[in-house]
């Protein structure tokens, strides 16, 4: 295999990157989803350029709040009439292919094709530096050579493809080691070009995915401005285009100020109260319980807020962690109240009924679901009575295990005040954990929630990382101008 010479380095090779696998031209890449922009009095110009920096916003957005963010190529199902459509097509193409390398004389036409394209990509995986690895790969595939070669009958498709393959293994992330060996046993020319498009796009992919891991710091300072500057943008040429962020602000607006009326009348909380005029709620304030709202939202019954519909996501998962949590220590409660604090007090008792709670709540789309509880149910009434009978403590009498499992199942009950009290709990931790002045919330913890305080922790840095980004984005800026023309705040 050829190496650099001295002083050319060697490239950088991405460590593990996953990518689909693919070629650009079987399928393009497949897209992130963007909110549909309602009807506007645009031409069909103006809405596919809307629809253009949507796509750009969103994907810088991913890119920089999602870490494990990797592009992929899009793959169509392999039942469906497309993947039909385009097996069919490159079957064509290939066999064509095989057809003219194998004809007397051999017809190089197309081959040379696919080796200027093998050379674009392969120049295209370098870096500015290589310099002299740039020049060998120019001078093993000289184009203008090779077309001479060909049209004397003395071209050398074998040489040339085993210089590909060296020089595939020399820029390849480790992870496509084992694939680029592969191809070197494969003998039918044609099946041998094929592989190598295939793996040479899952490489690019691999130095696209590096790019944006080793850029991330870099690409998350200039977000901010460019995401602000994007959503202004976007809001100067669909000023209609907001009508269930309005919805959403109007709620919390009027949450906000019933929680004003029922306060003193000298709060802190009244901005802008004069003499006996009613207090108007502040901006601050209605946005953060919009955003807390957000952890309520129910899928289905209304629509997302557009201007945050790229964090929907992000968002729904941590609802689904903070139901997860707030059954999960009520669970705990219940349990501790029927079971006294000896029991809790026991080594890896608590860890292990937290286990077993996340392990049956997992993947369900309704955390408080009656038949998840009824298994937690029997599950913890197992540990419980393993527990007791290993600390040598009498066993549960069977009324008291009826009432500790009716007391579990009742949490699926939308009226269980425990579960209340603790999802208000909750609710305010992080509503002053996403509050600009209250990043230090986290030392006055709530009571009763001590058995998940890493979980919440963990569960509130996420939504703050969420809602921190979109006002460093300048989003927050503008919805606040947006509240003061809709609600005259």
């Amino acid at each position: 295999m050829p190496k650099p010479s001295p002083g050319d380095e060697r490239p950088p090779r991405p460590a593990g990157a996953e990518a689909a696998a693919g070629r650009p031209r079987d399928c393009g890449e497949e897209r992130p989803r963007v909110p549909a922009s309602p009807p506007q009095d645009l031409s069909v110009s103006e809405l596919q350029e809307v629809s253009d920096e949507m796509y750009k916003l969103t994907l810088a957005h991913e890119i920089v709040l999602n870490g494990d963010f990797k592009l992929q190529m899009g793959n169509f199902s392999p039942f469906s009439l497309e993947n039909r459509v385009k097996e069919t097509l490159h079957k064509a193409f290939w066999d064509n292919l095989k057809e003219q390398i194998s004809a007397s004389p051999p017809n190089y036409t197309q081959a040379i094709q696919l080796l200027q394209e093998i050379k674009e990509a392969l120049l295209s995986l370098l870096l500015p530096r290589h310099n002299r690895l740039q020049s060998r790969i120019e001078e093993a595939l000289d184009m203008e050579l090779i077309r001479q070669e060909a049209e004397h009958g003395v071209l050398d498709i074998c040489g040339l493809t085993t210089y590909i393959l060296d020089t595939m293994a020399m820029l390849c992330a480790p992870v496509r080691d084992e694939e680029v060996q592969g191809l070197q046993s494969l003998t039918d020319p044609a099946q041998l070009f094929r592989e190598i498009f295939r793996v040479l796009d899952l490489m690019k992919m691999d130095m696209l995915n590096f790019s944006i891991q080793s850029l991330r710091p870099h690409l998350r300072d200039h977000s901010i401005q460019y995401e602000r500057k994007k959503f202004q943008e976007l809001l100067d040429k669909l000023p209609n285009s907001l009508d269930h962020t309005t919805e959403w602000l109007r709620e919390a607006a009027a949450e906000v100020s019933a929680s004003l009326s029922e306060s003193q009348p000298h709060s802190a909380a009244l901005q802008g109260a004069v003499g006996g005029s009613p207090a108007l709620p502040s901006l601050t304030a209605v946005l953060n319980q919009g955003y807390m709202n957000l952890l309520c939202w129910e899928p289905g019954q209304k629509e997302y807020p557009e201007t945050l519909l790229m964090d929907q996501a992000r968002l729904q998962e941590v609802r689904a962690q903070v139901n997860q949590l707030a059954t999960t220590a009520a669970v705990l409660l219940v349990t501790s109240s029927t079971c006294g604090s000896a029991l809790f007090g026991s080594p890896g008792f608590v860890a292990r009924l937290k286990l077993v709670t996340k392990v049956l709540l997992e993947g369900l789309s309704c955390t408080r679901c009656e038949e998840a509880l009824q298994d937690i149910s029997d599950q913890v009434l197992q540990e419980v009575s393993r527990a007791l009978s290993q600390l040598g403590y009498p066993a549960l009498t069977s009324d008291r295990c009826a009432s500790l499992k009716g007391q579990i199942k009742s949490i699926a009950d939308k009226s269980n005040t425990v579960w209340h009290v603790i999802e208000q709990r909750i609710h305010l931790f992080l509503s002053r954990f996403i509050s600009p002045d209250g990043w230090n919330s986290q030392k006055d913890f709530p009571k009763g929630l001590d058995a998940i305080q890493e979980e919440l922790q963990e569960v509130g840095r996420r939504f703050r990382s969420v809602i921190h980004h979109n006002r460093r984005a300048g989003v927050e800026h503008i919805l606040q101008q947006f509240l003061k023309s809709c609600f005259s705040l």
